[in-house]
């Protein structure tokens, strides 16, 4: 049995440097297996959920290798085209191997994805879109099978905006005869880095950033090396925990860029920041939350529904009264019943929840999915007493070196095992 122990409340002061981004990586990743070469994937976190990737990867045939922080991945021999059941359901990331195994293999055969349990998550967008550019893909004992003799490009319009479904047909795109064109398709930094990579790969993609982009392959290369951006949600995790302890936490490498969402909500909350030579410097001394804080989740450049959970622990700690509205995930207030162990105050009502701030206590709480997992640990650092999360499994899925990054800002945290 392992846990995470944090003795609270804490004092965070000091500097750390933001992760590589999880979101980034995974697809990026997938991409790799698109052409017959090697990319050297530098800043890729060495997390979980990517190291489950390689697993699946090496699983095809890749050779993959690590070196000073830098992911090496040999895609010059995919072997099979049948991934394993047990690491493809680990994470939801693993169903993006839609796309680039039809378009490198004509066909591939997958579990059904995992990953954390915030709602039903169905794929359909990303069966549709593949299926309109020729693919067959059933579905039958939790597998995934899907052949292209094939893929040809299409218009196509996405019924509502999906990061992964627009991941998957660029995906997919990248190795289609003809031009694709992906109308309402999500804006989020990672698909902007994801059509970056692929340029790189000798693939045109057009109108990057916004609602509708054109693709037009194939791959004619290998990405070489490649920099995966700073992860914009590690980053605000780490903001809103110097928030909840009133603390002065400066992140390295953070993109203020991707984050205007969070950081308009942390001026409202009275945190200052400024960003200069790549740093970036928060101040929540002077944290004082308005009459009623109001945070609707919503898709980019929306507030993250990635960062609700943490918000939440912050608010659950600071006096004052906020209201968060989720409009993404159905279950992403799982958290809800272990920060009340706490003592949290929160009231749920349909998709919104209501946080009257208070001092809470250390107790034994579990994490039930990642970023809920994230909230605990802010949580617990601003809680008198011992917090102890079983299943820091959740965490260490999307968070590199959680435990030395909050120790490194003056946070008590360890990982603790039972055998």
């Amino acid at each position: 049995m392992e846990w995470y122990e944090i003795e609270g409340p804490a004092r965070l002061d000091g500097e750390i440097e933001v992760q590589g981004s999880k979101n980034a990586a995974l697809p990026v990743m997938a991409a790799a297996l698109l052409f017959s070469g090697t990319s050297v994937l530098r800043r890729c976190p060495d997390i979980a959920d990517v190291r489950t990737m390689e697993e699946i990867l090496r699983s095809a045939g890749v050779r993959t290798s690590r070196e000073k922080g830098a992911l090496r991945l040999d895609c010059a021999n995919i072997g099979s085209t049948v991934i394993p059941r047990g690491p493809a359901e680990k994470m939801r990331s693993s169903v993006m191997l839609l796309g680039s195994m039809l378009a490198r293999c004509g066909s591939v055969t997958i579990a059904c994805p995992g990953g954390c349990t915030i709602g039903k998550r169905p794929i359909d967008l990303h069966i549709k879109v593949l299926e309109a550019m020729g693919a067959k893909i059933q579905a039958e004992d939790g597998m995934l099978r899907a052949s292209c003799r094939n893929l040809h490009g299409v218009d196509f319009t996405f019924e509502k905006s999906s990061v992964g479904a627009t991941e998957n047909a660029l995906l997919a795109a990248a190795g289609a005869s003809g031009t694709t064109t992906l109308r309402n398709c999500a804006r989020e930094p990672e698909i902007s880095c994801l059509c970056r990579f692929l340029r790189r790969m000798g693939v045109r993609v057009e109108g990057v950033g916004g609602p509708v982009l054109t693709v037009s392959g194939p791959v004619r290369h290998a990405a070489g090396e490649f920099v995966i951006p700073a992860d914009r949600i590690a980053a605000g995790t780490y903001l809103l925990a110097g928030a909840a302890v009133r603390g002065r936490v400066t992140l390295t490498g953070a993109d203020p860029g991707e984050m205007g969402a969070l950081l308009e909500v942390y001026q409202k909350m009275g945190g200052q920041y400024e960003y200069n030579g790549g740093k970036l410097r928060t101040d929540s001394r002077r944290i004082a939350l308005p009459e009623c804080l109001q945070v609707r989740t919503g898709c980019y450049p929306g507030f993250p529904t990635d960062l609700q959970s943490p918000l939440m622990a912050a608010l659950s700690a600071l006096p004052g009264l906020g209201k968060i509205e989720e409009n993404i995930f159905e279950d992403r207030f799982r958290t809800v019943g272990e920060l009340k162990k706490m003592g949290a105050d929160i009231s749920v009502s349909g998709s919104t929840a209501q946080v009257r701030g208070r001092p809470l206590k250390g107790t034994d709480v579990k994490a039930w999915d990642l970023r809920g997992g994230a909230a605990l640990v802010i949580a617990g650092l601003s809680a008198g007493g011992i917090t102890r999360i079983y299943d820091p499994q959740y965490m260490e899925r999307g968070y590199e070196k959680m435990e030395e990054k909050i120790r490194g800002l003056g946070g008590k945290m360890y990982k603790r095992r039972r055998a």
